[in-house]
């Protein structure tokens, strides 16, 4: 807790949100970005190339063979119960189940041979995918997009990173997902939603003040604190204070910012622009990415789902508290089809897509061999992700999977590669350092790993 009354220096305890931070007359990190961009630039942090991202996270795991790497010589407990079908592009093919995604495929890219070697739980594949690296030794590495707000600041009263529509929660693993500016400090966590977009009257709960706060109230809330800095020195020395206080003074600021609560407001958006993405979380929080992303927004993470249990969802292990193919192909794939299609044409015809890449990716591939319960179970050997928009190319196949869907058979892609090709997308150096714990210096990604540059 903090005593504004306290002359001693005092600690925190974990598990207060931002609302109850508000409600005390002070708030925790929100992830908004500390203006840095000026000192970054001046020791070469900031290219020429500004280019945005929107990165879609499937979380519990696509299957690769029953959606972007499909089998159909497989046997059929390998193939399953989906045919492939023709894209716009000739040669690739992706399953019947994706028939906007095929009338599309000069907009995208497909990366069929990424894997990764760690355990096969989805906590794992959330770190190494977001981050580029397997979090050991007590040492959370940021999030692709925090990394980007550290090292280019935000745009106007807009967050640099903005998180839609929760962060990814309860998955089996109990580890860290991956979503958070690790040691670079909770100042460049992102900016959370916490909100279903989708709901009717949709409101950013720590956006604006409550309802039942007036604006002179919130206004009183600022100057009382300006009143009391002096008492709370000794507070403010040290590191978590410091956070504390920059946080307050961004949240306060986009607040009672005109940009921040336009830039958020979905019902702006007229109905057939709404119905086009879907009424749902999934489609109508790729919407609001899309409206993020042209107001200044630099990166914006979707997550799709928030967990793996009762809910159907990508992880199809085919019984319960699981989903199996068939559920799937009904209900998820239809919701991402139809509003990752959205979300190309409508930067495309906005004149973004130039400037925004935009990548959907899973934490890890499904076993080739569907299991007695008519599902396919957690298999890091090989899978999909797709990759387009911004620097990168559309219409390309890079890499592929063996017969089976088991392994790669050429161009294998590790998540620090993702990573990097991502960094250089963004126009950030991959190996340029960062001020790890102890000020210790760690590279964006590790040493040795390049961007995929099939892509560019």
């Amino acid at each position: 807790m903090l005593r504004l009354d306290a002359e001693r220096s005092v600690s925190f305890c974990d598990g207060l949100t931002r609302r109850d931070f508000l409600h005390a007359g002070a708030i925790s990190s929100l992830g908004l970005t500390l203006p840095g961009f000026l000192a970054q630039k001046a020791v070469g942090a900031v290219q020429d190339r500004d280019v945005n991202c929107i990165m879609l996270f499937l979380v519990g795991g696509p299957s690769h063979i029953d959606t972007w790497d499909p089998k159909p010589e497989a046997p059929a407990e390998v193939r399953g119960p989906y045919r492939p079908i023709a894209t716009n592009i000739p040669g690739m093919r992706i399953s019947e189940v994706f028939p906007r995604m095929a009338r599309h495929a000069d907009k995208y890219s497909i990366v069929r041979s990424v894997y990764h070697t760690a355990t096969a739980v989805h906590d794992t594949g959330h770190q190494m995918m977001q981050t580029g690296r397997l979090f050991t030794g007590g040492i959370e590495h940021p999030h692709v997009g925090c990394t980007l707000g550290y090292l280019k600041g935000q745009r106007g009263e807009v967050p640099a990173h903005v998180l839609l529509p929760r962060p990814i929660g309860r998955t089996g693993g109990n580890l860290p997902h991956g979503h958070t500016a690790g040691y670079l400090g909770r100042q460049y966590d992102p900016f959370i939603l916490n909100a279903d977009p989708a709901v009717p009257n949709f409101q950013v709960p720590d956006l604006l003040p409550p309802t039942y706060i007036s604006a002179v109230r919130a206004d009183r809330r600022q100057r009382m604190r300006d009143a009391v800095d002096g008492a709370i020195a000794s507070f403010e020395n040290n590191s978590q204070a410091r956070q504390l206080d920059s946080s307050f003074n961004l949240a306060y600021r986009l607040m009672s910012s005109p940009q921040a609560r336009e830039a958020f407001a979905l019902d702006r958006e007229p109905a057939r622009i709404r119905d086009r993405y879907g009424r749902t979380r999934f489609g109508q929080s790729c919407l609001l990415a899309r409206r993020l992303i042209e107001r200044g927004v630099r990166f914006v993470t979707v997550n799709m789902f928030e967990t793996v249990f009762d809910e159907v969802t990508w992880d199809i292990h085919g019984s319960r508290p699981f989903t199996d193919i068939s559920q799937m192909a009904r209900e998820v794939v239809p919701n991402f089809d139809r509003a990752y299609t959205a979300l190309l044409e409508d930067l495309d015809e906005r004149g973004l897509y130039q400037t925004t890449m935009v990548t959907a990716m899973g934490e890890f591939g499904r076993t080739p061999k569907i299991n007695p319960a008519g599902g396919r179970d957690h298999h890091p050997g090989v899978w999909s992700i797709l990759m387009g928009g911004g620097p990168i190319r559309g219409g390309r196949v890079i890499g592929e999977s063996d017969e089976l869907g088991y392994r790669p058979k050429s161009r294998p892609v590790t998540p620090g590669e993702v990573a990097a090709t991502l960094y250089r997308g963004l126009g950030l150096d991959p190996h340029r350092e960062l001020p790890g714990p102890q000020n210790r210096p760690i590279p964006m990604v590790d040493f040795g790993l390049q961007p995929i540059r099939e892509l560019f």
